[in-house]
């Protein structure tokens, strides 16, 4: 398959420059969101130019100087930067060692390469130091050169440390939140008080009056302050709050009848796969409904923005997961051209999704357009950030399974009702929050989901990994979107993952068979397998089985993320007296090459713990009009007391390419919860998540 990065930016000197002074520029287009990838990716660059991974400079990705690589997101981004970094410093290497021959007059195959040293076998010697100003990169990357093979690494494969962790660990000013360019202003902005909230007048004096304003900025329900300290800004907006009126009406569906609202609104209708009808009447069938509500991103800081207007330039600050897509944004709304807009990535709360990062830096710019020359940083408040950052979208799966006389699947059928999975900025569909606030509002549509050949959306791992006869899946995506849905981690594998994996368990107890043997039964997938017998393995399964109502009980999960990403199984040891809580996650996976081993093991322990916390814990509560879980009180996450001994067991295969880890653990998770609450109680809970509520629901279906 070709690469998609690699397409768009065949150059070599856009992505490394080898420098004089014995340091090689990175340049890709992902960021790092605490996931790890830009040592990962500094691994690869070093094992391919057989350089020392300290000479590696990982540049921050900006839309001036970096390849567009689209979203940082979809466990992506070692399988197309690595990809493509690695051909580039396989080409960049062959290159300098060819000139290097040409000077020592010995074949380039002869010359070894030592941490950057040349070395012919009589010992004379160059670097790509000296060389780096001879050999000219501007060039596009030619086919048919061949990167190491694995047998040869010497650095990827290795746990080495995270480029990123010193200085979060020492607490140095990385963030976006610790920038204090010159002469920085703040801004604040008031949000209306509920969705389609106009406003129809403001006092805007009380604010004025407030020490240290220096723009009080309204255009249409866009509203906002920029004062010369923080701390005048809070009370500025406040005074704003005070003076201001706003035309409401109620536009949201009923919070508690929400798989009914799903499943009643109008649909687009999708079918992602279609194997045919079974002949014969069934003997019997398994019908189930799952659910899950809107899940918030829930970043620990807020999110920010910064913005200087000099003229017609202007220069953005974010810690978006698409610099290049909000570039296009920004760019369209403003009326500016490409070439007069940089957005610059600057670290900020990693989300795993579309969460604020982009609404706040258009604030930033509507902000400093009232004040040139200055640059204006705009934070959220916690309240903001969970009631208008977009939401993981609510889901309905439904999935019903025909049997033959002996108890075999012989036709099954998924349905899935969401809103669309992919809201993120860029297209003119999807505006940014600020942009459909101001007279000139722009109108998002409904969000759309990728189709299937790119992961799918609310249809992510719809299509079961099992070998069952005739499959038909189907999406129905929402055509009205009440509340803002876009890109949460895993999309709708979350809940796919988690309903097929029900449904099969139950499949297995009506067959009277072990849950693990039964999938071990309906997979032709030998990888699969191997992840499904070494995870059973390590969690002891034979062996530590449980009655059926006792109290504690083990589940097991299984998928391949997007149905072509990386193996993931998960076995969960639950115990549920007055709530559910996880005891032990038993996790094994294939991501293919493993770069950093270490790396990937935080990659599935963290996927599998924000699973566990969706799962058990999350949802957004709303009214009519407004999101009401605004505070960690109302939307509690997961606790450290409440987080379980997780043991990954990492199942290497160099020789197949890399896969992306950082999504794979969540379906699995999901389920392997659920079906070891119906172990350990005899209840099958279906609509997430398993809260107390959910779980007494359960017993009277």
């Amino acid at each position: 398959m070709t690469n998609p990065s690699l397409g768009t930016t065949p150059r070599l000197d856009r992505w490394i420059t080898i420098t004089a002074d014995g340091t090689v520029l990175v340049r890709s287009g992902k960021v790092e969101l605490g996931q790890g990838v830009l040592t990962a990716l500094a691994q690869i660059v070093a094992e391919e130019l057989d350089v020392d991974p300290s000479r590696i400079r990982m540049v921050p990705a900006a839309t001036d100087i970096s390849p567009d690589e689209s979203y940082t997101a979809g466990s992506l981004s070692v399988q197309h930067s690595g990809g493509a970094l690695r051909a580039v410093c396989a080409q960049a290497r062959q290159l300098f060692l060819a000139e290097a021959a040409a000077r020592l007059d010995v074949p380039s195959e002869s010359l070894d390469v030592t941490d950057g040293d040349i070395c012919a076998p009589d010992g004379r010697r160059t670097s790509l130091w000296e060389l780096a100003g001879v050999v000219a990169l501007d060039r596009d990357l030619a086919p048919g050169t061949d990167a190491k093979r694995p047998d040869d690494y010497r650095v990827v494969g290795r746990s080495l440390p995270r480029v990123d962790v010193p200085g979060k660990v020492a607490g140095r000013r990385r963030f976006i939140h610790d920038l204090r360019p010159d002469g920085m202003l703040f801004g604040r902005v008031l949000r209306p008080p509920s969705r389609g909230a106009v406003l129809t007048s403001v006092d805007e004096q009380a604010a004025s009056r407030v020490p240290g304003v220096v723009a009080v900025v309204r255009d249409g329900s866009f509203l906002g302050v920029v004062t010369e300290r923080e701390e005048n800004a809070l009370r500025a907006v406040a005074a704003l709050r005070t003076g201001t009126v706003w035309k409401e009406a109620d536009s949201l569906p009923d919070e508690h009848e929400l798989p009914a609202f799903l499943l009643a609104a109008p649909t687009e209708e999708t079918v992602l796969h279609d194997a045919g009808t079974t002949a014969g009447p069934a003997a019997g069938s398994v019908h189930a409904r799952f659910s899950r509500p809107f899940l918030a991103h829930a970043s620990i800081a807020p999110s920010c923005g910064l913005a200087l207007w000099n003229g017609e330039r202007l220069a953005v600050w974010s810690h978006s997961q698409g610099i290049h897509k909000l570039h296009a944004s920004i760019c369209r709304s403003q009326g500016l051209a490409p070439e007069n807009v940089v957005v610059q990535h600057v670290e900020g709360a990693g989300c795993y999704g579309h969460n604020a990062a982009d609404d706040a830096a258009y604030d930033a710019v509507l902000l400093a357009r009232a004040v040139p020359g200055r640059t204006v940083q705009v934070v959220w408040t916690r309240e903001d950030e969970l009631g208008w950052a977009p939401l993981g979208p609510a889901m309905v799966v439904d999935i019903e399974a025909d049997l033959d006389a002996g108890g075999r699947v012989q036709s099954w059928r998924h349905d899935v009702w969401s809103n669309g999975h992919a809201h993120r900025p860029g297209p003119p569909s999807a505006p940014l929050l600020a942009a459909t606030h101001v007279e000139a509002a722009e109108t998002a549509q409904p969000a759309g989901d990728p189709p299937l050949q790119n992961g799918g959306g609310s249809g992510r791992n719809a299509v079961p990994l099992y070998d069952l006869p005739g499959q038909v899946v189907r999406t129905h995506r929402l055509q009205t979107m009440p509340l803002r849905t876009s890109a949460l981690r895993a999309l709708g594998a979350h809940l796919n993952v988690f309903a097929i994996e029900s449904v099969v368990d139950e499949l297995a107890a009506l067959a009277g068979a072990d849950p693990v043997e039964y999938r071990l039964g309906l997979l032709g997938d030998e990888r699969a397998r191997a992840v499904l017998q070494a995870a059973a393995e390590r969690a002891g399964w034979g062996s530590s089985a449980a009655d059926v109502g006792s109290g504690v009980g083990l589940g097991v999960g299984l998928a391949r993320y997007k149905n072509r990403g990386a193996y993931c199984a998960v076995v969960a040891e639950v115990e549920a007296e007055t709530h559910v809580r996880v005891r032990r996650l038993t996790i094994a996976v294939d991501v293919g090459l493993v770069v950093n081993p270490d790396g990937v093991v935080n990659q599935i322990e963290g996927g599998a713990l924000q699973a566990l916390s969706w799962t058990t814990k999350e949802r957004v509560r709303f009214d009519g009009r407004a999101v009401t879980s605004r505070t960690w009180e109302e939307y509690p996450i997961l606790t450290f007391s409440e987080v379980p001994p997780v043991d990954v067991v990492l199942l290497d295969r160099p020789t197949d390419p890399a896969l992306g880890a950082g999504e794979a653990s969540i379906g699995p998770t999901a389920a392997a919860i659920g079906n070891a609450l119906y172990v350990a109680t005899g209840l099958r809970v279906r609509h997430l998540p398993l809260t107390p509520e959910n779980v007494i629901a359960a017993m009277d279906p």
